[in-house]
């Protein structure tokens, strides 16, 4: 089991990652699903053992992942806005932000070397 990660910044966010995590980014109208997206902007890295740390970036390491929705909507938030002893001034408004829903598939790193974790076994002695 290889246990890399990488920390990569996009839209001003950055987002731990690892190879198979599904996660949300902003929204990209420009994709379809299916098609691979790929993250340059890599601030960290972690091969199990070793760390690769960028001043501020790492240069040549590349993150690639693929778009499983171009457009997914995040979770209802409601806003509510009451003014006390006023019964007649209240106000009620939603919003849904729309995100680009991706999977990591490789984390390309020059220079890490990957150390391989071995599961424990679950018999005890």
């Amino acid at each position: 089991m290889s246990s890399v990660f990488a920390i990569i910044e996009d839209g001003g966010r950055q987002y731990r990652v690892s190879a198979g995590d599904k996660l949300p980014i902003d929204l990209r109208e420009d994709v379809e699903p299916g098609q691979s997206v790929t993250f340059d902007r890599v601030l960290l890295a972690n091969g199990g053992g070793d760390s690769v740390l960028g001043a501020p970036l790492i240069s040549g390491a590349t993150v690639a992942a693929k778009v499983v929705e171009s457009v997914h909507k995040g979770p209802k938030l409601e806003i509510q806005k009451i003014r006390r002893r006023h019964n007649s001034s209240r106000r009620h408004t939603g919003h849904r932000q729309k995100h680009t829903l991706i999977e990591v598939t490789d984390i390309s790193v020059p220079g890490l070397q990957v150390v391989e974790s071995q599961e424990p076994s679950g018999e005890a002695g």
